[in-house]
């Protein structure tokens, strides 16, 4: 599981990674990065994969989107200078909170509790 989790992490780095390179992109005119791009993109499913390998399906994919989402607004709001409000922080407070509360059901439910 340790090792599946790790996977999630890169394929959330990844993904992250891709989508804020598409931002740079400006449409595909950029080279440089249209490919990272590509290349977030690609490594994020392939370290999604491995990580299916041990971690569920509905958890791994609720962690990925949900990090990713929240990872991906603050690095707007950082680097793009993307307007953060009250609103936003709540939302993304609130993703957050339902990742953990899917994970401790998830784990709830592989222990054998109810």
């Amino acid at each position: 599981m340790i090792k599946g989790m790790l996977f999630l992490a890169f394929a959330i780095l990844s993904e992250v990674f891709g989508t804020t390179m598409l931002k740079l992109s400006d449409g595909f005119t950029n080279l440089w990065p249209t490919m990272g791009v590509g290349i977030g993109f690609l490594s994020a499913f392939l370290f999604m994969s491995f990580a299916l390998k041990t971690i569920p399906l509905s958890m791994a994919y609720a962690t990925w989107s949900g990090i990713g989402t929240a990872l991906t607004a603050v690095i707007g709001m950082m680097i793009f200078q993307e307007h953060a409000d009250l609103m936003k922080i709540m939302g993304l407070s609130l993703v957050i909170g339902g990742i953990v509360l899917l994970n401790i059901s998830q784990e709830k439910e592989a222990s054998g509790g109810s």
